[in-house]
């Protein structure tokens, strides 16, 4: 696990912390590089996995707008994207915060994936497994303890 600390994710904030992530983070989808940058950002929330946000400039893939929004009562309202990269399209498979709370001002311009729908995530030299279910997009790696919300059950808790 080089350069990840033990985490227990019952001991991330409520509400959620926003801060640097040191490791390099990589993402690929049909074969192609998507996104890679030293300069991502993640949210840390009680019971969630970390969340992972990538400075725009550094996503090589297209993102084309999706239909329809979601809504964080920490940092505001999402819009949807499609990733195309190489000959495959992931519906739906980022978001960003166009004008995210004053809170999360720092997400301005920073997209976010879901790990599910790449072929490849890492961060540093460890390959990210999605966060259980289909509703939050958090990056589950070996450092984490404690139990973490997505699987059947658990999305309202």
């Amino acid at each position: 696990m080089t350069g990840l600390q033990r985490e227990n994710v019952q001991s991330y904030p409520r509400p959620p912390a926003l801060g640097p992530v040191p490791q390099r983070i990589m993402i690929r989808l049909g074969g192609v590089l998507v996104a890679e940058t030293t300069r991502a950002l993640r949210v840390l929330e009680t019971h969630h996995a970390p969340t992972y946000y990538l400075p725009a400039e550094d996503i090589a893939a297209i993102l084309r707008p999706a239909p329809g929004n979601s809504y964080c009562e920490w940092k505001g309202v999402a819009r949807y994207y499609d990733v195309l990269s190489g000959d495959k399209i992931a519906p739906r498979a980022a978001w960003a915060y166009d004008r995210p709370t004053a809170g999360f001002a720092g997400l301005g311009g920073y997209v976010a994936f879901y790990a599910a729908q790449m072929d490849e995530v890492w961060v540093g030299d460890l390959r990210v497994i999605p966060q259980p279910g289909n509703f939050y997009g958090g990056w589950v790696m070996p450092n984490l303890d404690g139990q973490i919300k997505g699987a059947p059950g658990t999305k309202h808790w």
